[in-house]
């Protein structure tokens, strides 16, 4: 049977970008595959947060992941930083990176490029080594992600080519599974950037109430013309609005311009907000119901041992491989 491994920073709130491309997606992964999702707060120390934002953040993915419909029964949850093997095989696996290789990553050129070079940390060069330790400790087969991750996971390929060649059929080959359809939300302020958390005014965060997210949408940026029809260089945010329509619709763009012909963009605008609105509240009902039951922690205690058992597994092949001395 595959095995498919996804994680979510909790770096910021959540957007509909995140919903749309990934956590709606999750469930359908635990009826066809081994499913594995934790929540990434090792990597979420790779920039400055605040301790109290960390934690809150932490929990509110994790009943994210419930609320979507992830089922404890069929899916292994739990906090990275719970499962010890994760720091410790990255810091073995790195040996088999390249400073070349890790300085090409399109990711730490973009977050370094806003820093002081002397206030780079090191977890930022080194957070793709971090999460290929991620993927191989559970024999990984699949592992969704957008297309700013893909890098990463060719990069995990790499290591593990690099590490069987040396030693033998260790590690397995993952693949990058990428969404067709909205795997890319951009910022409803400035549609030529990803929706990523960081824009009160852009984003839509997946705790925002009904009045908040009418508001945004009809605020979005779009152009001087009035039709809706997708061309995203020249009408990059109503083509944005439109891919949030058809990712939550299940329609293609196609079928989008064909219901909105003759339509002006308020009038796509409230149908879009209407849409949102529509798919988030049973969510966000369901989200609430999940902070108030104080089931998190048992699942994420359950889902750590679970996960620890199959990292240790992996880990204990790695040392021996490698030549490790192993106490009996």
């Amino acid at each position: 049977m595959e095995t498919t491994l996804s994680a979510i920073k909790p770096t910021g709130q959540l957007t509909l970008g995140n919903y749309l491309g990934a956590l709606r997606n999750f469930p359908k992964f635990q009826d066809e595959s081994k499913n594995i999702i934790f929540i990434a707060d090792l990597h979420a120390l790779t920039l400055p947060i605040a301790p109290e934002v960390l934690r809150e953040n932490t929990r509110d993915v994790a009943a994210f992941y419930l609320a979507a419909g992830l089922d404890p029964k069929k899916t292994i949850i739990f906090l990275q930083s719970m499962v010890h093997q994760h720091s410790e095989l990255s810091t073995i696996i790195g040996n088999y990176a390249y400073m070349g290789e890790m300085s090409r990553m399109t990711q730490f050129k973009e977050k370094s490029s806003h820093l002081n070079e002397k206030s780079i940390g090191l977890g930022i060069f080194t957070y793709p080594v971090l999460m290929a330790a991620d993927i191989v400790l559970y024999n990984a087969t699949k592992v969704p992600v957008g297309e700013d991750q893909k890098q990463h996971v060719e990069l995990c390929r790499n290591l593990v080519t690099r590490f069987n060649h040396l030693y033998g059929d260790i590690l397995t080959l993952p693949e990058p599974v990428i969404p067709t359809v909205g795997a890319r939300i951009m910022s409803l302020s400035d549609p030529t950037k990803k929706m990523s958390k960081s824009d009160p005014k852009g984003d839509i965060f997946l705790k925002d109430d009904e009045k908040t997210i009418r508001k945004k949408i009809m605020s979005a940026v779009t152009d001087m013309e009035t039709s809706v029809h997708y061309d995203k260089v020249n009408k990059p945010g109503i083509s944005n609005l439109m891919t949030i329509y058809a990712s939550i619709k299940n329609i293609t763009i196609e079928d989008v311009e064909k219901e909105f012909v003759g339509s002006n963009y308020g009038t796509f605008k409230r149908a879009v907000a209407d849409a949102i609105v529509a798919e988030l509240t049973p969510f966000q009902n369901r989200y609430r119901e999940i902070i108030a039951s104080g089931e998190l922690d048992r699942v994420l205690k359950e889902g750590a041992e679970q996960a620890s058992q199959i990292a240790e597994v992996t880990l204990e092949k790695v040392k021996k491989a490698i030549g490790l001395y192993q106490v009996k």
